[in-house]
């Protein structure tokens, strides 16, 4: 699931703020990219969602140019998913850590169980639908609890992530649960999604200011000095980008339309590390069952198999790349 807006302006009223200026290389050529690349992890979100979920990601990373994903691991098609990394160890997979459960018909509950952290419940005993009741209702130990049995439940399968990321950035709503998320990568050495170097396309995108400017670079340094890859950027818009009502029931112009977004946003981006969020999703009829989303999900889907997609990042010298080559550039540099 995107960062929806009433979360970014959580997020960014709390400080945890960019100060765009001042870096002196950005973490891609620390990492030995060419000076001046644009390198870009395109991620797919919500795998291990539902079985459409499921089967999308695993299109767009297989038949597509999509070179990551994250999985939710509260959620019910999380098994399928993973018997599918087992049999294919090559794919970049991390996971989408989740807090809450935004659909009205289709939920799940904390791994932890309700006793040990209630205040991640609500009425239904599922996460809560939205991040400001997290906020409102959780404390950052009940938080630290959730996350670290998600990862323990991926280790009990099997699944090692390469990274780990936030679902609707939850965590990163107030500076306590950034320090969870951040201390749970720290702690089990685990890249963190986290804009750490100019990101200068998510402060634009969340208007930020620069009161507080310093506080997200300092925890991208955090990471670096712990022995991490950091990102440059981190590029958000797609989920609410508006499909024209003559895409909705057509797959070729919906193809075309997104696949000329996702060209935009790539000529939008700065040198430097950018991931890109999407939500590739092989929408069945039922889908709509679970949310009004499908043709933005589906859409994303189709860009990632336009072959028109995959010659203009070839064309224009994009460097696609994983959290795994992070993390292996990141490991043979000293901290």
């Amino acid at each position: 699931m995107h960062l929806n807006k009433k979360m970014i302006v959580v997020f960014w009223v709390l400080g945890i703020v960019i100060m765009a200026k001042g870096a002196d290389s950005t973490y891609a050529e620390k990492l030995g990219f060419p000076k001046n690349a644009k390198v870009v992890i395109l991620h797919v979100d919500d795998a291990g969602m539902s079985y459409d979920s499921n089967e999308g990601a695993i299109l767009a990373l297989t038949k597509g140019v999509a070179t990551s994903t994250s999985v939710m691991m509260p959620c019910p098609w999380v098994p399928g998913f993973v018997q599918f990394l087992k049999a294919h160890p090559q794919i970049d997979a991390g996971l989408h850590l989740t807090l809450t459960s935004e659909w009205k018909k289709y939920r799940w509950g904390p791994l932890s169980g309700k006793p040990t952290t209630p205040g991640l419940v609500d009425g239904e005993d599922c996460l809560w639908p939205n991040v400001a009741d997290v906020v409102q209702h959780a404390t950052a130990q009940e938080v630290g609890t959730e996350i670290q049995a998600q990862l323990a439940r991926a280790l009990g399968m099997g699944f090692k992530p390469t990274h780990i990321d936030t679902h609707m950035g939850t965590l990163l709503a107030t500076p306590a649960f950034a320090q969870q998320y951040v201390q749970l990568g720290i702690k089990n050495h685990i890249p963190v999604m986290l804009p750490g170097g100019h990101a200068t396309l998510i402060a634009q995108q969340m208007h930020a200011t620069q009161q507080l400017m310093a506080q997200m670079r300092m925890m991208g340094n955090w990471l670096w000095q712990a022995g991490l890859p950091v990102l440059d950027d981190l590029y958000n818009e797609s989920y609410d980008w508006q499909n024209p009502p003559n895409t909705l029931h057509n797959d070729s112009l919906l193809q075309i339309f997104r696949t000329n977004q996702y060209i935009q946003a790539l000529n939008s981006l700065k040198p430097g590390i950018t991931m890109i969020i999407m939500h590739c999703t092989a929408t069945s009829p039922q889908f709509k069952e679970i949310s009004d989303s499908g043709p933005t999900r589906r859409g994303d889907l189709l860009a990632m198999l336009n072959p028109q997609l995959k010659a203009y990042i070839q064309q224009k010298g994009i460097i696609l790349t994983t959290w795994r080559e992070l993390m292996q550039r990141r490991s043979n540099l000293p901290k």
